[in-house]
């Protein structure tokens, strides 16, 4: 027994080493906060893209231990200096949000806490604010009160949760699969695929609808589509929209799908991981009408609430199918069991759960909803501002965009405009002062825009018009135009 006791008491020596002091956590805390400091204060001076070669030898995991000054200067190196800075205001390409402060605090308390958010016996607390913040998301959205919801790690795990209930709902398996119809915009993000395909709906008749000039479903198509797949025995049951499509921006006639949707008994869904909570701004509430009228709704947080990366949210009415499709018992678990609250657990495929609502909990108690609201609004009249400018330039512009995503070209008289337009591209890239990104639009070669970051002013645009003008130069000059 001494023996064991000594071997013991030797091991607790070295493991003790995982449980720094009060003094040594101070240490600790007071590197990373000198080190966020700086980051942001060079936010505004360092390039939103830099292309470079990883030193994949000062990332790997070997034997030794590292000073924390150390390992902060090698995650400054091959980590935070490398490739498109998501925090960084002059990230105008993919949908960036940016990461407010108030949300890493959050991230913080959640991890030296280690909250379990999944069952309300386990953290009740930390299942009460996942909760609450849902039921906030139903109102803003319209959503009744009994539906039900989850925190997600983004929008591809709640586009699956939504589909996956769609799919239970409406039995949608065996032999029904290959004559069932999904109908969904050519730009319906691409998770909704993967996740058509992972949960075993590869099979599905899927019907990429027509679009309109301004990249919007057409309605009076969509019902045409419809009724020629009933007459020739095919079983429509769900329609998939966008409040805000990734390529351009553009929301959906959500009220008119929804009476389509309705009068055919099919299951709607609506994807507004991006421009969803741009309905916060009186001036936009017009163009979401109708998203209330959804029986499953997808919203991103860490775009257009600017919090970090890693939360989605899924709201959907019917909790029978959510529980079909989620919802099991296990033995270990049985003290777990309680009817005071759903758990996040239930209605997820994720069983340890992160405590992630409080990166965004946090932010809306110690700010309220107007910062947000006015940062909405804010980057709504940067999208105006930026296109004015390009305009100026002689830049050709897509539609007037229904938020903060549009895309823009330059035209080429003679020659091959998308080569130029890839050239430009290519310029700007390797400028990396503000940072945009490409898309095509049937078949032309366009450069993007998003403007969602809460990092991104004015002075942002203005450098990027800068960048813009030189890099347009030195196309022209590789061109002989």
């Amino acid at each position: 027994m001494k023996d064991l006791i000594d071997r013991i008491i030797a091991l607790e020596s070295i493991s003790k080493e995982l449980e720094p002091t009060e003094k040594e956590r101070d240490r600790l805390n007071q590197e990373v906060q000198a080190y966020a400091n700086t980051f942001i204060k060079a936010l505004k001076t360092k390039p939103a893209y830099t292309k470079g070669e990883v030193n994949s030898d000062a990332l790997k995991i070997d034997s030794h231990q590292h000073s924390l000054t150390t390992l902060l200067e090698h995650y400054s190196s091959e980590v935070a200096d490398q490739g498109i800075k998501p925090a960084s205001g002059g990230h105008l390409g993919y949908i960036p949000g940016g990461g407010i402060y108030t949300a890493a605090l959050g991230d913080f308390l959640a991890a030296f806490t280690n909250e379990y958010a999944g069952m309300y016996y386990g953290s009740p607390g930390a299942v009460t604010i996942e909760n609450e913040l849902l039921d906030w998301m139903k109102g803003v959205f319209g959503f009744p009160k009994n539906a039900i919801g989850n925190l997600t790690s983004g929008g591809s795990i709640a586009n699956l949760i939504a589909l996956t209930a769609a799919r239970d709902a409406y039995g949608v398996k065996n032999e029904k699969i290959t004559k069932s119809v999904i109908y969904m915009s050519p730009q319906v993000h691409h998770c909704i695929h993967k996740a058509i395909r992972i949960i075993g709906m590869e099979d599905v008749q899927i019907r990429l609808l027509t679009l309109d000039a301004l990249s919007k479903i057409d309605s009076e198509k969509l019902k045409e589509t419809i009724a020629h797949d009933l007459e020739n025995g095919l079983r429509p049951f769900m329609i998939i929209a966008s409040a805000g499509t990734t390529d351009t921006g553009a929301v959906d006639p959500l009220e008119e799908i929804g009476a389509i949707a309705k009068q055919h008994h099919l299951w709607y869904h609506i994807d507004g991981a991006y421009g969803g909570f741009f309905i916060l701004d009186e001036e936009k509430k017009e163009l979401f009408k109708g998203i209330e009228m959804a029986d499953s709704l997808v919203v991103d947080p860490h775009k257009s609430l600017f919090i970090p990366y890693g939360l989605g949210a899924v709201l959907i009415k019917d909790k029978e199918a959510v529980f079909q499709s989620h919802h099991y018992t296990a033995n270990y678990m049985q003290d777990a069991v309680t009817n005071m609250q759903i758990n996040p657990a239930d209605v997820s495929p994720e069983l340890t759960k992160h405590f992630r609502g409080l990166r965004l909990w946090l932010p809306l108690k110690l700010h309220g909803v107007q910062p947000f609201v006015a940062c909405l609004k804010e980057k709504l009249l940067l999208t105006t501002y930026f296109r004015s400018q390009l305009e100026m330039i002689g830049f050709e512009l897509g539609p007037t965009p229904d938020l903060s995503v549009s895309y823009f070209w330059y035209p080429v008289l003679e020659g091959d405009e998308n080569a130029f337009n890839e050239k430009l591209m290519e310029l700007i890239h390797q400028d990396g002062r503000i940072f945009l990104s490409s898309t095509k639009i049937d078949g032309k070669f366009v450069i993007r825009m998003a403007i969602l970051s809460f990092r991104t002013k004015i002075t942002t645009i203005d450098s990027a018009i800068v960048m813009i003008k030189t890099c347009l130069s030195a196309a022209k000059s590789h061109f002989g135009i």
